[in-house]
């Protein structure tokens, strides 16, 4: 869905607290180029200087937060009421005060997207789940009180700097051993639960067994769905028309045709086919009584950056697709 936009003569400000973070220096990146965005840029040696991080605060028309969470929460606290901010850590994606920033999540969230001043940037493993999953949950087929299922698998990047430079460092010292998947969390609680969680209105977090793969970027997110535990009579092809309507209007979802092996490579789905973009990829497969729900994103882009990005746009009343690739 494309949508109208302003074309204010005056760049916006935008001031990116954590710009050296692998969020933050993929947002650089994508607006660095953008005509309607000022970037503010603190020194590197300004960086911890309270009063220098202040000003630029007071400065800024948006803060964008990447920062992890109790950090955010200090920054966002700095910051006067009419600043408007958008988060990216997890800091406040179930906040009541905060506008969870997933526009093609309901009808209504571009505009409450647009009229907010606090915007919490969604997860990427939540952002997968939920647009494969919200349209069951609002036709009524998805029965809210039962435990769903969520697995998948993501690229390295998606763990920050450190975990980027141990695969790596694997990459280079190990290269014929490599961790090619690796599940984690296994003892459950998960930080992105939460919210899928709250914006699918379920009774019960997901059970949700995520792996790392040994690439960096790209993910996919499957939810199996058996046909017996939904609340009305519906098999994969039901399932893939309504998604297939949801979203047919919007222009970084893409919803596949059912079983779709033309998609497939001998077989096999690549987690990586949606990178450098601001694409969602939604698959069905199955049958009417098994079905499987998969996601396909950059972690760094719809997943995280990306989607940063779309929600400026939207927050700044510009081009939603300002800055992004399809």
């Amino acid at each position: 869905m494309t949508h109208s936009t302003s074309t204010n003569a005056t760049p916006q400000k935008v001031f990116i607290d954590g710009q050296s973070g692998t969020t933050g220096l993929q947002i650089d990146r994508l607006l660095a180029c953008h005509e309607h965005i000022e970037i503010l840029r603190i020194p590197d040696s300004d960086r911890k200087d309270p009063e220098a991080k202040q000003a630029f605060l007071n400065d800024a028309d948006i803060v964008v937060l990447c920062l992890p969470d109790d950090a955010a929460r200090e920054t966002a606290s700095q910051c006067r009421d009419t600043t408007r901010i958008l988060d990216a850590s997890t800091a406040h994606r179930v906040d009541p005060a905060w506008t969870y920033g997933l526009p093609e999540l309901t009808q209504d969230r571009r505009q409450k997207i647009a009229d907010a001043n606090r915007v919490s940037n969604p997860g990427c493993w939540p952002t997968g789940f939920l647009l494969a999953v919200k349209p069951l949950e609002a036709e009524g087929l998805l029965p809210t009180e039962k435990t769903l299922s969520v697995n998948g698998i993501s690229g390295y990047s998606g763990g920050g700097r450190q975990m980027i430079e141990r695969y790596e460092t694997r990459a280079s010292d190990a290269p014929n051993d490599l961790w090619y998947s690796r599940p984690y969390r296994l003892s459950f609680g998960h930080k992105h639960l939460a919210e899928m969680q709250k914006q699918c209105n379920l009774a019960k977090p997901p059970l949700f067994m995520p792996s790392v793969g040994h690439f960096a970027q790209g993910m996919l997110v499957n939810i199996p769905v058996d046909a017996t535990l939904l609340n009305q009579a519906a098999g994969a092809a039901d399932i893939q028309l309504l998604l297939a309507q949801q979203y047919e209007d919007e222009a970084f979802v893409r919803v596949h045709v059912l079983n779709d092996e033309k998609a497939l490579e001998d077989g096999f789905l690549d987690p990586q086919g949606n990178n450098g973009t601001n694409r969602i990829d939604l698959f069905v497969f199955g049958d009417d009584e098994q079905v499987l729900l998969t996601a396909r994103l950059d972690n760094l882009g719809k997943g995280a950056s990306g989607a940063a990005v779309q929600n400026l746009n939207i927050m700044l009343a510009l081009d939603e697709m300002a800055g992004l690739t399809v």
